[in-house]
């Protein structure tokens, strides 16, 4: 790849290097540094005039300092004449925050004004938690799925996937579970939250229900059910669904799977207790600290460097990405 540059932030210095590894290059140079004040200073190390820029960086971390971060450096290359800049966002920070709640902010909105004042001329992300975001922006965006990555893993991993049910554990991620489901070729399955519901209806009768009512609109029993969403943050929900599938619907095993793991607090921890949990498969968006990675035996992280390098490569050829939404890398 001739005249092109990629840039590694530091929220993820691991996917940054698993990228430019499958690219066949070496990182551009760049100082990270932080003022006694906790300012953020940026220097890049390597001419960029007329250059295709590439800059990685997950809104993971530090999420609000490494913004900065990607913002100061889009600028930098903007004023060292580079040709085009685009941010590779493998997960795109404040997605939860785009739409307006009372008198709250439309933030990822906000987030993108920014990113195209500071000079952003393309951007590429995963699995964008609406996907109406990409209207946010008066700039090309490329949402990539990991769905390819997740299907081809599920297929390689479980060897009884194909009498599998995939489970959405709200009505919001409906479309998301029958897309995977059609591509395993399996059935799917919504939960339904009602807190005014308190009872549980089985063939013997009303059953009394612990906490909030949960009904399940389909079939799992003795069958493997593959609990997805586009992120994990919190563990509370996804625990009480997987009980609810295991313990009440008699489905044999339940992953959890998601795209994102942020897995905020103990959430983990939580999830790696959860008697129900049989694996928690995430990917690679996200740099997971070693320390909370520490005596955890059900994760289980699927790389997704090799659909980002190919999107990275396709887009600096000029070259049609629309390969990779089948494909997996």
């Amino acid at each position: 790849m001739r005249r092109t540059k990629v840039f590694a932030g530091s929220s993820n210095p691991e996917l940054s290097r698993l990228i430019v590894e499958r690219l066949g290059i070496n990182e551009a140079p760049v100082s990270l540094k932080k003022f006694s004040n906790k300012e953020t200073s940026i220097e890049i190390g390597a001419s960029v005039r007329d250059e295709d820029v590439f800059i990685v960086q997950s809104g993971c971390g530090s999420v609000n300092d490494n913004i900065m971060e990607l913002l100061i450096l889009t600028n930098a290359c903007k004023f060292a004449s580079a040709k085009r800049v685009t941010a590779v966002l493998p997960y795109f920070p404040y997605s939860k925050q785009s739409k307006k709640k009372s008198r709250s902010a439309i933030t990822a909105k906000l987030l993108a004004n920014m990113l195209t004042v500071a000079g952003v001329n393309h951007i590429i992300t995963m699995d964008l938690h609406a996907s109406q975001m990409q209207g946010f922006f008066n700039r090309p965006v490329d949402n990539l799925y990991a769905e390819p990555n997740i299907a081809k893993w599920i297929m390689e991993n479980e060897p009884n996937y194909m009498s599998g049910v995939v489970v959405s554990k709200n009505a919001g991620g409906a479309k998301r579970v029958t897309s995977l489901a059609d591509r395993l070729n399996v059935d799917f399955a919504l939960i339904h939250s009602d807190p005014q519901v308190r009872f549980h209806h089985s063939d013997n009768g009303a059953i009394l229900q612990e906490g909030e009512g949960i009904t399940l609109v389909g079939d799992v029993e003795g069958r493997v059910v593959f609990l997805l969403d586009d992120m994990i943050d919190g563990s509370k929900s996804f625990i009480k669904a997987a009980d609810h599938l295991c313990k009440r619907c008699k489905a044999t095993r339940v992953y959890v799977v998601a795209t994102h793991g942020l897995l905020s607090g103990d959430s983990l921890k939580e999830l790696e207790g959860c008697s129900s949990i049989y694996q928690v498969v995430i990917t690679n968006t996200i740099a997971l600290p070693e320390s909370k990675r520490q005596n955890i035996t059900k994760l289980r992280i699927i790389d997704i460097s090799g659909t980002l390098a190919e999107a990275i490569r396709r887009t600096h050829n000029g070259e049609s990405i629309s390969f990779l939404f089948n494909t997996a890398l």
